[in-house]
């Protein structure tokens, strides 16, 4: 005979190997446990990645912003650099049209209206193929469109020593492919030339630069930034080319 249950029907007594799903979960409630997510053999339900910690996320979003800004400020420092660029040139054009006029006419030309400058002579580097107009002072304003004539200097061709600036990165870059006996060639308003040979270059620190003002020939001498190659601007050091007149 089979037992009844106290509340009807017959009490079934599982047979061996088998699971009673009812009694293995909590009361009324049928639950079937799926294979681990770490058995070799899978088949459970894939478990979802645990959402990330708040630290982790923080990290990762700093790391974004610092990226994106990092590639800004590449983008406007490559910007930057090819307006200098395209400044530099294009001055260099209309310099050219106000020479011709002051070579037509004798008279100092301003290269647009609003300049306070004026080419006064014509730099040919024949070694580096690289000719320019060099400018009436040596003004930050100045340079950026050109050469600058050092105020106070002798006027290149005259006796005594004619000084000349520019930045490393434009006008001047050439004079890192300078050597001992490159010719310089000068070319005034009267369109006389003059002819120069390198004699030296140094690099010297600006604040015990001491340039002479008076030399016992016609003296050409070009100054600009060092190293050639800096990434940030305003150092102390100073690339000095000196040529003389022959």
């Amino acid at each position: 005979m089979h037992a009844t249950a106290d509340r009807g029907g017959p009490v079934v007594h599982p047979t061996p190997g088998t699971r009673n799903w009812m009694r293995a979960s909590a009361p009324g409630i049928a639950r079937h446990d799926p294979v681990g997510e770490s058995s070799p053999i899978g088949g459970g339900t894939p478990a979802r990645d645990p959402k990330p910690a708040p630290a982790r996320v923080r990290l990762k979003r700093v790391l974004t912003l610092a990226v994106a800004g990092l590639a800004a400020g590449g983008a406007l420092l490559f910007g930057e650099g090819l307006y200098i660029h395209a400044k530099a040139r294009l001055a260099q054009v209309l310099l050219e049209r106000a020479w011709q006029h002051e070579q037509a006419t004798g008279e100092p030309t301003p290269p647009w209206p609003w300049a306070d400058t004026h080419a006064i002579a014509r730099l040919r580097a024949p070694a580096q193929e690289t000719e320019m107009l060099v400018l009436a002072g040596a003004s930050g304003r100045t340079l950026a469109f050109g050469p600058g004539h050092l105020d106070g200097s002798a006027l290149p061709g005259d006796a005594g020593n004619a000084i000349v600036t520019a930045h490393r990165d434009t006008h001047f870059r050439f004079l890192r492919a300078v050597a001992n006996g490159d010719d310089l060639l000068v070319e005034r308003r009267d369109g006389t030339v003059h002819r120069f040979r390198v004699d030296a270059a140094y690099v010297a620190d600006q604040r015990a630069l001491r340039l002479p003002r008076d030399t016992p020939v016609p003296t050409l001498t070009l100054v600009t930034c060092y190293p050639f190659d800096a990434i940030a601007p305003g150092g102390p050091l100073r690339y000095v080319v000196v040529a003389s007149a022959v």
